[in-house]
């Protein structure tokens, strides 16, 4: 029989920890962050002016936790995390692997506005209680939007260097 992790119980799961993330349920969340966690969070440049509020290269998932539980405090509340486009990419041993966009957004002044988005890579297996995350890889976007060609060739020049 496969253990593999279908794309639906990724899709709940990984709703159902950005849920718990953004209303603070670090009890609940603890159940959803494997103890081998590998965690990775930074802009897309690794550089943006406000690098040090979301970079973190964590190993572990009590510092995980923590890193999280900090990084929640220091953020605004209501704070919603979206993911969307969940696509699984493979698959070795008891470890699925997924992809997916993230964006975010937060209430000023009455209105809801763009805060964030990136895109995340996630390695997700099968515990004792339920699923559990094994590694998470944020890459939120900073850079200014320029057309895909432009892009494509800085690629491609970078990618030859």
């Amino acid at each position: 029989m496969s253990n593999e992790i279908t794309l639906s119980e990724a899709q709940e799961f990984i709703a159902r920890f950005w849920y718990h993330y953004d209303q603070g349920q670090f009890d609940v969340l603890a159940t959803f962050v494997a103890d081998e966690m590998e965690y990775l969070s930074r802009s897309d440049s690794g550089n943006c002016p406000f690098e040090e509020l979301l970079a973190a290269e964590l190993h572990g998932g009590a510092d995980t936790l923590a890193w999280l539980k900090q990084h929640r405090d220091e953020n605004p509340y209501p704070l919603r995390h979206h993911a969307t486009n969940i696509f699984r990419t493979g698959s070795e041993g008891d470890v699925t692997s997924v992809r997916f966009y993230l964006y975010v957004n937060q209430v000023t002044n009455n209105v809801p506005f763009d805060v964030s988005s990136g895109v995340v890579t996630a390695g997700i297996r099968r515990g004792e209680h339920g699923l559990v995350f094994t590694s998470l890889t944020v890459l939120l976007d900073a850079e200014d939007s320029i057309p895909f060609a432009e892009h494509r060739a800085k690629t491609a020049a970078a990618a030859g260097a």
